[in-house]
């Protein structure tokens, strides 16, 4: 793998950009303090790098279930009978593939993966887990912890 250099100005444009990816490249320039044409540059050079994965809009699931009825959110702990990695493998790709997954983790130790999941209520968490974890033969264990409040939620990596 190749080495990225980063320097402070840098820095600070990856941090703003987790605060506020929307904003124009000028207020990003002015913020940092730089030109424009630099700023610009420099962002397309840390997407290029991939430090920079892609931008999303951050949804407000509570504000959503009041029109859509998206009103359930679980972390779910699943451990698999076989852990060779093909096997590890077959199983991240499934669940991962399945939009109701919204983060995947392969873990150790303890159970094998951890997934936060949501679903629009308890039926359609049933209709998940047949789907993802009943089906599967290779699936030993699941274990499920509904949320009940989201206190704090973020994909923000500290920079400091």
């Amino acid at each position: 793998m190749k080495s990225i250099s980063l320097d402070a100005i840098d820095l600070k444009l990856l941090d703003a950009l987790q605060n506020d990816a929307s904003q124009t490249n000028q207020r990003l320039a002015a913020e940092v303090g730089i030109s424009p044409p630099t700023c610009l540059r420099r962002v397309q050079r840390l997407r290029q790098e991939g430090l920079i994965e892609r931008q999303v809009a951050l949804l407000s699931p509570d504000r959503l279930a009041t029109v859509l009825g998206h009103g359930l959110q679980a972390v779910v702990e699943i451990s698999l009978d076989r852990q060779d990695a093909a096997a590890l493998d077959a199983f991240e790709a499934r669940v991962i593939a399945d939009d109701a997954v919204q983060q995947c983790w392969r873990v150790s130790p303890g159970p094998d993966f951890v997934l936060v999941v949501v679903a629009r209520d308890m039926p359609g968490y049933g209709a998940l887990t047949q789907r993802l974890f009943t089906a599967d033969a290779n699936v030993r264990n699941v274990k499920a912890f509904f949320s009940l409040k989201r206190a704090k939620f973020g994909a923000r990596v500290p920079l400091g």
